[in-house]
């Protein structure tokens, strides 16, 4: 202690701050004004480490303190290291690293991707908070992360593991389309992020899915923009803590991508050079808007922009210029921030300021695109990278995602490319974003408490409860679901012993069998196999075909035995020639095999409806135009089907 003033440092565990806290609890009001982190270390407690006055206040003091080298640095965020340079690989933080980033380049939020066990986690978020401690100033980190509670995992988009409670897709909510379960899927969520360390969800996807061939169709709530308003509205409220914006013990929801994202032809997503461009008139446009209307009306913290170039769209008449979205001031700053009122900080995806050079744009079996080349500068490839960062900070840029290089943004204000009260702007957002959350009092977390709140029994059984709501039967003929006493199964890609555990006898050929019980993915190509992102999303074309070890599968088992066919719709499948071979179809969002037995054997309800058309064939599927919701004329299936 300094000047016999109540400090916590926080250096210590969070078991022994709470202790001391609770022997030094204060008597009188003034005593309480002594209880403080003394972040700067000068023994004295200054307005923005008094946990007695506003928020705002506390912001405006750290502003005035803070060098132009801490504020660019704000502007910045960057990944823990952890593995390999994308830090999903390694079971640590580098805190070399990691302190380099913290102290040199001045970075205060990060995203982690480490997926080990809750205590685990915790105690690596409690070491990096401990470095930023030692800092001049002792900014707290904030700490984000992609969604960790549903069955994809898709680098660049979601991460799995770490004991985390397991969610239908959102795809599967939007199946249901219950508001409430959402947000309370979201209430629970949050309680397992800050129990481990992390402030900042990269989600929800308000995103439409218009386009049947996109990749990331399954973390969104669908086709309808009523329902993606509703729905994302009730992810921001039960992540961040309220409806009417960000609470002390929430999470920050970043809700993403502004705007126009799911209209992307033939499917080729943004993160790729050859899905640079997506495509809309003004009706569509302004559809893929209205989806956002829930998480602006209940407030998220931050919103991100997409990345492709936005074509054939005007606004007030003007076309929209032809840069990503992170680089439109129409888009950002007169569209969002100025028609809108939206408040809260402005955060690009990943990787907007990096060059895009031959191995990005171009690459090849000898030289595929590795994390090294990893860029989505599009529409501004030929800017310098000094000119990148002022376009996309004077477009309305708060914090740049992905990246470290504030020496660069230093740069662009220094040579008055980007004004010092735009950094200031900036810097306000983020930081009140912090402090709302509580991290300048205390960004510390008990590292048991991790272990007893992340994934644990109650929890885990809401979540498989909603695996099995999300359920949609399309087929269900002769009534042979519900599954009737003891059966012989042939199974394909279905756990024998969940099987087992219902009563079914488990044999080794259809032959053999009453039944099948097969579960199949959607059909995807690798189109585009030296991309770093192509490569790792499913593209292509939705239909079955002769050859696919799937469809074999189901032509292999109907030919012998009634089949039922449980389709998990990552996009939508073209399911005509599988309808005819299946007894029973049944369409899944993320579900356990346990899950999908459940409803096969009666002992839950598949309550869920199409989220989006089910097309009847590729070729419906091109004439389809990728921003409209569910054109096409003659679908094999409507949104909102199911069977009764």
């Amino acid at each position: 202690m300094a000047n016999n003033k109540r400090i916590f440092t926080s250096t210590q565990s969070p078991s022994v701050v709470a202790l001391l806290a609770l022997m030094m609890a204060p008597t009188s009001a003034q005593a309480a004004s002594k209880v403080y982190r003394d972040l700067n270390h000068n023994g004295r407690m200054d307005p923005y480490e008094n946990p007695r006055i506003s928020n705002e206040k506390r912001v405006e003091d750290l502003l005035k303190r803070m060098t132009l080298e801490e504020k660019v640095g704000t502007m910045m965020h960057g990944t823990l290291p952890s593995g390999d340079v994308l830090g999903h690989s390694g079971a640590a933080y580098d805190l070399t690293v990691t302190e380099r980033y913290i102290n040199t380049d001045k970075v205060t939020t990060f995203i982690t991707r480490l997926a080990i066990p809750p205590r685990e986690l915790a105690a690596q978020n409690n070491a990096v908070q401990r470095v930023a401690e030692r800092g001049r100033l002792g900014i707290p980190l904030t700490i984000s992360s992609d969604p960790r509670n549903h069955f994809q995992a898709v680098f660049g988009a979601s991460t799995k593991g770490g004991g985390f409670s397991l969610w239908p897709e959102t795809l599967g909510f939007a199946a249901i389309g219950d508001p409430a379960l959402v947000r309370r899927f979201g209430d629970i969520a949050r309680r397992e992020y800050r129990a481990v360390g992390i402030q900042m969800a990269l989600s929800p996807q308000a995103d439409l899915a218009t386009e049947p061939r996109w990749p990331r169709v399954t973390a969104t709530f669908g086709a309808d923009p009523l329902l993606v308003s509703r729905l994302a509205g009730a992810y921001v409220a039960g992540f961040q803590g309220s409806d009417h914006g960000l609470t002390s013990n929430g999470v920050a929801t970043v809700a993403k991508h502004w705007v126009g994202y799911g209209a992307q032809p033939e499917g080729f997503d943004g993160h790729n050079y050859y899905g640079r461009i997506a495509r809309l008139d003004n009706a569509s446009f302004d559809r893929h808007v209205a989806a956002f209307d829930g998480v602006l009306a209940n407030r998220t913290a931050g919103i991100m922009p997409t990345y492709p170039m936005i074509a054939e769209v005007a606004l007030d008449g003007k076309p929209l210029e032809q840069v990503g979205a992170g680089f439109s001031r129409q888009l950002l700053t007169d569209l969002l921030r100025t028609k809108r009122g939206f408040k809260g900080f402005i955060l690009s995806d990943w990787a907007i300021t990096n060059d895009c050079p031959t191995e990005c744009s171009a690459p090849t079996v000898e030289k595929p695109q590795t994390p090294s080349a990893i860029a989505m500068p599009w529409g501004v490839e030929a800017l310098a990278k000094v000119d990148r960062f002022a376009k996309g900070a004077n477009a309305g840029i708060d914090q740049f995602g992905g990246v470290t290089d504030s020496a660069v943004l230093l740069q662009a204000v220094k040579s008055g490319k980007v004004s010092v009260r735009r950094i200031d702007d900036a810097v306000r957002r983020i930081m009140l974003v912090k402090f709302r959350l509580g991290l300048f009092d205390n960004p510390y977390v008990d590292e048991a408490d991790a272990e007893r709140i992340v994934g644990n029994p109650q929890t885990q059984a809401e979540a498989e409860q909603a695996q099995r709501r999300a359920q949609v039967m399309l087929e269900n003929r002769g009534g042979l679901v519900p599954i009737a006493g003891s059966r012989k199964v042939w199974l394909y890609n279905v756990d024998a012993d969940e099987a087992r555990r219902r009563g079914l006898t488990v044999v080794t050929s259809p032959a053999e069998a009453d039944i099948a019980i097969l579960r199949v993915e959607t059909p995807s190509e690798r189109l585009h196999p030296h991309h770093f992102f192509g490569s790792r999303q499913n593209e292509g074309r939705l239909d079955f075909r002769d050859g696919d070890p799937d469809y074999e599968a189901i032509k292999k088992a109907s030919a012998a035995v009634p089949t039922i066919v449980s389709v998990n719709l990552d996009r939508p499948a073209i399911l005509t020639n599988v309808r005819d071979k299946a007894t029973v179809l049944l369409a899944t969002f993320g579900a356990s095999d346990g899950a999908v037995l459940d409803v096969l054997m009666g002992k839950a309800k598949a309550e869920g409806r199409l989220p989006f058309n089910l097309p009847r064939s590729m070729e419906a599927v091109v004439k389809q135009d990728p921003a409209q919701s569910d054109d096409d004329a003659n679908p094999l299936y409507e949104q909102n089907y199911r069977v009764d």
